[in-house]
């Protein structure tokens, strides 16, 4: 099957390469309800050498630029507590996170979460953290610019490999907010 955008060799039904997946990625495809079928959610392969943003549209094409998204994990913090959340933005955008997130969150300060929190935390591989997949509890925050996009490539969970998504498909996973500002301009 062809890729909606990107020159990919191959897309194929998320349902139908859940090995290709870490696991919380592959049990959300498994358990996957909204108005979106699961079918529609595709996987690319690609070469985790250059899973990083800026080196993998350079490597795929730059025209991938504006149809990518980064997920990032932040902590919000207040008096003694902690709360983790997913932030969805465009990749020519960064995260609002002293501003949108942290009045989002309810929070006192909020930083980005360390490597190992993330990764330990999602179960996913640093470089390919992806929204779908994440704890039930989490708040995942999405910029309401990546919702309007017809498909949006974001990650798989492990640095092989991306998914490409209906934007409209972010606005329905569990724990979805979609927030205009999420991303400011870089």
């Amino acid at each position: 099957m062809r890729a909606p955008f990107g020159d990919f060799d191959q897309a194929t039904p998320a349902p139908d390469c859940l090995d290709e997946l870490t696991r919380p990625v592959a049990d959300a495809v498994r358990e996957w309800s909204g108005a979106v079928p699961a079918e529609q959610v595709l996987y690319v392969d690609t070469d985790p050498q250059w899973a990083d943003t800026a080196v993998f549209v350079e490597h795929y094409g730059r025209q991938l630029l504006e149809q990518s998204a980064n997920c990032v994990v932040v902590a919000g913090k207040r008096g003694g507590g902690s709360t983790l959340a997913a932030c969805v933005v465009l990749s020519t955008t960064r995260v609002d996170v002293n501003g949108v997130v942290r009045r989002r969150l309810g929070a006192r300060k909020a930083s980005f979460a360390s490597m190992d929190t993330a990764t330990g935390e999602t179960g996913m591989e640093y470089g390919g953290i992806t929204p779908i997949g994440l704890p039930a509890d989490w708040p995942v925050l999405v910029d309401s610019a990546v919702v309007d996009l017809p498909y949006v490539l974001v990650g798989s969970g492990r640095r092989r490999g991306k998914l490409l998504v209906p934007g409209k498909a972010l606005a329905e996973l569990p724990g979805a907010v979609v927030l205009e500002g999420l991303g400011v301009a870089v």
